[in-house]
């Protein structure tokens, strides 16, 4: 998977539609040059039939594989060849233009990709010198002050044409790679978070069987009657006997840490107890529904903070939208796992569902809108997916499918 965003190819290729448009109309009805106008507009509208057709494929991955966008990039080269056979040929002003997709594919493509365009594009170039339909631009051999304009003309355009195109794309792989930075950093705080966790529930382990001998010992030395007929000696053992407890204290404090889970004794978890441990983490005041099928026998996944951070992410999410109640299904097949995490609020509404999953899109404005981004990531990279969806009832639903054998069920 590149970088590349479809959306980003749909508004340079509106933007390219538009100035074949006006360039056709410009030529046939204001300078008056005659072209197969008819052809010219088939070829231009058959584009306009294929930006469709992105934008259906956009709405279901916003990005897309170096496969898919070489061969946008591809059919934009042979598009313009054909509108440049039919409009002069190389000699045409705008033929420039077909550096464009070139210089994508060298930005985002790799290499073999590339040298292919390249190639198509030199043969396309080669083949334009000897045939073509020509322009008639007069009589007589020479570079007439028209086409000098249009030289001109095509050179500003295409330096407008391709610093836009070539910005789009580097803004969108920067925003990109930030955010995939932030995602790496907020995972690495995760996993130092739980080893403290882990830390933690261990001390209180380890330290469990030395302090109950301290405190059989306390006992015993407060039952001598040698020692407590010293006043000052009772003293100090009360005072110990009491730090002692305060000791007590704080490892059952450490070993209720929820981010024990990761420690030597639980290697392994339910889904459904990271569920609730995140519910409990971010809920305030709401309630949780949890439904898991079959109900009388979940089985145990290794523990990954991949998984428990993108939980949380989700989960606060729900929580800071529903009204009152969050409702988990969590549905174990042969094959597969599936958990659908729903809310009670407004779902999503369309303009943010058509963008979920991309980085910098928050819905209350508050936060930095990686959350969701980065829970995509961190589930994709480990080989599941996610989905989002509006239920019939209109509420928010977000489904994740991992396979059994990813999480070594």
């Amino acid at each position: 998977m590149n970088t590349i965003l479809l959306g980003n190819l749909i508004k340079i290729r509106w933007i390219a539609i538009i100035g074949q448009i006006i360039a056709i109309f410009f030529v046939s009805f204001i300078i008056k040059i005659q072209i197969p106008f008819f052809e010219t507009l088939t070829i231009i509208l058959l584009s306009v039939a294929i930006n469709f057709y992105s934008y259906y494929e956009e709405r279901k991955n916003k990005t897309i594989s170096n496969i898919k966008a070489f061969s946008f990039l591809l059919f934009d080269t042979l598009q313009l060849g054909f509108l440049l056979f039919l409009t002069g040929g190389i000699i045409n002003p705008f033929s420039i233009l077909i550096l464009a997709p070139v210089i994508t594919s060298a930005s985002y493509l790799p290499a073999l990709m590339t040298v292919i365009l390249s190639t198509i594009s030199i043969i396309i170039i080669v083949l334009l010198n000897f045939y073509f339909i020509p322009l008639d631009l007069g009589s007589k051999f020479y570079l007439p002050e028209l086409y000098s304009f249009g030289l001109v003309a095509a050179l500003i355009i295409t330096v407008i044409f391709i610093a836009i195109y070539a910005y789009l794309f580097a803004s969108s792989s920067r925003k990109i790679s930030n955010a995939l930075s932030i995602s790496k950093l907020q995972i690495l705080n995760q996993k130092k978070m739980t080893e403290v966790g882990s830390l933690s529930a261990a001390a209180a382990h380890e330290l469990g069987t030395p302090l109950n001998t301290i405190f059989l010992i306390l006992n015993d030395l407060l039952k001598e009657e040698k020692l407590i007929g010293d006043s000052n000696i009772a003293k100090d053992i009360i005072l110990l006997k009491s730090q002692a407890e305060r000791c007590k204290e704080i490892l059952q404090r450490f070993s209720k840490n929820p981010l024990k889970l990761k420690d030597k004794f639980l290697e392994k978890v339910k889904i459904s107890d990271l569920i609730k441990i995140n519910f409990d983490k971010f809920n305030k005041n709401k309630k949780l529904i949890l439904e898991i099928q079959p109900p009388n026998d979940e089985p145990e996944i290794i523990f990954r903070d991949e998984i428990m951070y993108a939980l949380g992410n989700i989960i606060q999410n729900s929580i800071y939208f529903c009204t009152t109640t969050t409702k988990v299904k969590i549905k174990y097949k042969k094959s597969d796992l599936k958990i659908t995490i729903s809310d009670d609020g407004k779902g999503f509404s369309k303009d943010i569902l058509d963008k979920l999953g991309e980085p910098y899109v928050s819905k209350n404005k508050q936060g930095m809108g990686l959350g969701i981004f980065i829970a995509k990531n961190l589930i994709e990279n480990m080989g599941g997916n996610l989905n989002f969806f509006n239920s019939n009832e209109n509420y928010a639903n977000v489904e994740i499918i991992f396979e059994n054998s990813i999480l070594n069920i």
